[in-house]
């Protein structure tokens, strides 16, 4: 697709982690496996479970390069989970099979991966398409994500791009 590695940013939201009041374990998670299959990941960002604080984060990611941004939690049905909201002015670009087969491997080990509403999303088509993914909050989730997502990052960028399918 391009020279040099995929460029990566991972996104926490929670509410206890931007308080300081919770270890953030699963972003930096999120960040290693995606560093593990080659991608430069900056630091890991956190911000709370509020819409214009996600959607900003996001946004600025993509503002400072990022083709893939990864987001771990927020993708429940409590009161608080809102990142799902939060993205869908972002995502021109539905991709639902992705988001089917990271539910399919959670759900291969516990039925609570099934609650997700964890998406799958193009920023739009062509060379700067930005690939997003919510991932639920709890590492096994963010592991989920991670590992079925990150082989298939350049191949998504590729055909957005208008590469050979």
């Amino acid at each position: 697709m391009s020279s040099g590695p995929v460029v990566a940013q991972v996104i926490t939201v929670s509410d206890r982690c931007h308080a300081g009041t919770q270890e953030d374990r699963s972003g930096p998670l999120g960040a290693q496996i995606l560093s593990e299959h080659g991608m430069s990941v900056g630091e890991v960002r956190v911000v709370p479970d509020e819409i214009d604080e996600i959607r900003a984060a996001v946004t600025r990611a993509i503002a400072d390069g990022a083709r893939f941004v990864l987001t771990t939690g927020g993708t429940g049905v409590g009161p608080r989970d809102v990142t799902p909201e939060a993205l869908e002015p972002l995502l021109a670009i539905d991709v639902p099979g992705l988001a089917e087969l990271v539910r399919a491997r959670g759900t291969a080990e516990t039925p609570y991966a099934a609650i997700s509403r964890g998406r799958v999303g193009l920023t739009g088509r062509g060379p700067d398409a930005v690939l997003v993914a919510a991932a639920p909050g709890s590492t096994g989730g963010v592991r989920d994500t991670a590992t079925v997502l990150a082989p298939l990052v350049e191949h998504v960028l590729g055909q957005a791009a208008g590469g050979a399918h």
